[in-house]
């Protein structure tokens, strides 16, 4: 049996985590996980190595190990109350640069990249579904999303410039699981959801056990190219406030961003004003290409997925 090696980073994140739990059952899989902290369980059969995704020691563990494929996981999703802009762009953008130097210099074959459909951005004039011939236009004024557009602009030079290395870019939705907790959740645990007057606020979600699903595929598939990750069909918010029996609190634009901007001032909220176009122009990801082109279908839609994160959610409560 032919063994190779696949290495990846962020992984001991809530997604990496799964990641290298899921190649850890396979024999013909060498994992190499990658991250700046501990994992909270370390499995049988995998190499861990610690180090910062901006680091120099990257360069080195890539030679060292030769991974045929990286599966790219590290970014900072939800940044910490003293984080800032510098950092999580050094984080998000000079990591990516950094690990792409060592991927050419190593000769690595494949890397796998978790985007977002945040890279298309949050805009009034979003086509009703984006597809990944849609511009990317992730907007400056939230880093997240301003980030994942630099990252895939920086993947594209390297498709011209570095044609060698085998690229698999995952524009991914918003993620749900039974355990799931992050800012998006904690909008759906308010006792009124907040709706803008005027927009529905549709999201798209896909199940993690399908975001992994999804990678795993592209570690064994022959296809490469960039694929929005999505479950069918998509749930408004007031589709979604019905489906927890609460109601939303509908609001005009003007009114919610200078509520938000006191509030966040007062330190009484996470979200700031600039985060009002995030709930109003949400991207919503056509998984066509996904199914038909890249091989993977989604084994929960939107609607499937939010139904299992609801269900324990009240198990959790009761």
């Amino acid at each position: 049996m032919n063994t190779r090696c696949v290495l990846v980073t962020g992984a001991s994140g809530y997604l990496g985590s799964q990641v290298v739990t899921e190649l850890a059952r396979r024999q013909d899989i060498r994992t190499i996980a990658l991250d700046l902290r501990e994992p909270a369980q370390r499995q049988p059969c995998v190499v861990y190595e610690t180090a910062d995704i901006r680091s120099p020691e990257v360069d080195a563990i890539v030679a060292r190990h030769s991974p045929e494929v990286v599966v790219h996981l590290a970014s900072i999703v939800t940044p910490g109350k003293d984080s800032s802009r510098e950092f999580e762009h050094s984080v998000d953008v000079g990591g990516t640069r950094n690990l792409l130097e060592a991927c050419v210099r190593s000769k690595v074959r494949r890397v796998i990249v978790s985007s977002s459909g945040a890279a298309y951005g949050y805009h009034a004039d979003n086509p009703p579904w984006l597809t990944e011939d849609d511009a990317l236009r992730g907007n400056q004024g939230f880093a997240y999303s301003w980030h994942k557009r630099l990252v895939e602009e920086m993947l594209a030079d390297y498709r011209q410039h570095q044609p060698q290395l085998e690229q698999i870019i995952l524009r991914i939705g918003t993620i749900l699981g039974a355990t799931v907790n992050n800012q998006i959740t904690d909008l759906f645990m308010k006792p009124r959801l907040l709706a803008i007057r005027g927009s529905d606020s549709p999201f798209v979600f896909i199940h993690d056990q399908d975001v992994v699903g999804a990678i795993l595929h592209g570690i064994d598939s022959p296809v490469t190219g960039i694929f929005n990750v999505a479950g069918d069909g998509k749930l408004t918010i007031h589709e979604i406030a019905a489906r927890l029996n609460k109601r939303c609190l509908v609001l005009p634009a003007a009114v919610l961003r200078a509520a938000l901007w006191l509030l966040h001032m007062l330190d009484l909220t996470q979200y700031g004003p600039e985060q009002l176009d995030f709930l109003r122009y949400r991207p919503v990801l056509d998984n066509r290409r996904l199914k038909q082109e890249f091989g993977y279908v989604p084994r929960l839609s939107s609607a499937e997925v939010f139904d299992l994160w609801r269900a324990a959610r009240q198990k959790k409560a009761a």
